[in-house]
């Protein structure tokens, strides 16, 4: 029996706007005038945690669809964008601490990572961040919500699970279902009513909380502690 650590990519290990701001730029030709004004007020919006958009990539999506922009427009944007991932034109910032933390975590734990975005320019973004080998998995494309049950009942077979992530509906929701713990990191932390084990504003933040998590699973074989449990943060 061995405890998995899941973490989603965008807005959990990765931090800042460059990707969501380098998709808008690709899908710009196609939308109305004003377009990148638009989106960057609601991404003030957003991190004031006053917008009902899930993330970055929702507003620049729903703003795109609102002008007109066809989804085929749209997702060649996207796909453009994740190419240019880790660069100039789509700089990205990881988690303060992100190494050391994922050293730590992973003498206790397996490391998992799980994320929606397709696998162009992860890779390199992990490996400039020097935590490429840290994972013991890594998943694209998994197709969240439906497609993160059957990873995380795999694991939660061999040990507790503690899945991460910045949207509650996707990252998290399937595995409190299947009795996972789980952890609400971003703009949404303090606001979401979904009932998640631990929430912060940054990954950074909850890090203690992640450790001992990771500490207390790996000596116990007993069932992880739910979100009902009484110990949310």
């Amino acid at each position: 029996m061995a405890p998995s650590i899941v973490f989603d990519f965008d807005g959990t290990l990765a931090v800042g706007h460059g990707p969501v701001r380098a998709y808008a730029h690709c899908v710009a030709a196609a939308a109305a005038a004003g377009y990148l004004d638009r989106v960057e007020a609601e991404l003030a919006r957003y991190d004031a945690g006053d917008s009902a958009f899930r993330d970055g990539y929702d507003i620049v999506g729903s703003l795109a669809v609102a002008d007109g922009v066809t989804a085929e427009a749209a997702q060649r944007a996207y796909a453009e964008s994740r190419e240019l991932l880790g660069t100039a034109s789509a700089p990205v910032d990881a988690v303060d601490g992100l190494d050391d933390m994922l050293e730590t975590l992973g003498r206790s734990a397996r490391l998992i990572l799980a994320t929606n975005a397709p696998e162009p320019g992860i890779d390199r973004v992990l490996a400039s961040w020097g935590v490429q080998h840290r994972f013991d998995e890594r998943h694209f494309t998994v197709g969240k919500p439906a497609g993160l049950a059957p990873l995380v009942e795999r694991l939660l077979a061999h040990g507790p699970v503690l899945a991460i992530g910045d949207i509650a509906e996707y990252d998290l929701v399937p595995a409190i279902t299947l009795g996972a713990d789980t952890a609400l990191v971003g703009a949404t932390a303090a606001t979401s009513t979904v009932p998640v084990t631990m929430r912060g504003a940054s990954l950074a933040q909850l890090r203690t909380e992640i450790e001992t998590w990771a500490a207390l699973a790996a000596s116990s074989t007993s069932a992880p502690l739910g979100a009902g449990s009484g110990i949310e943060r």
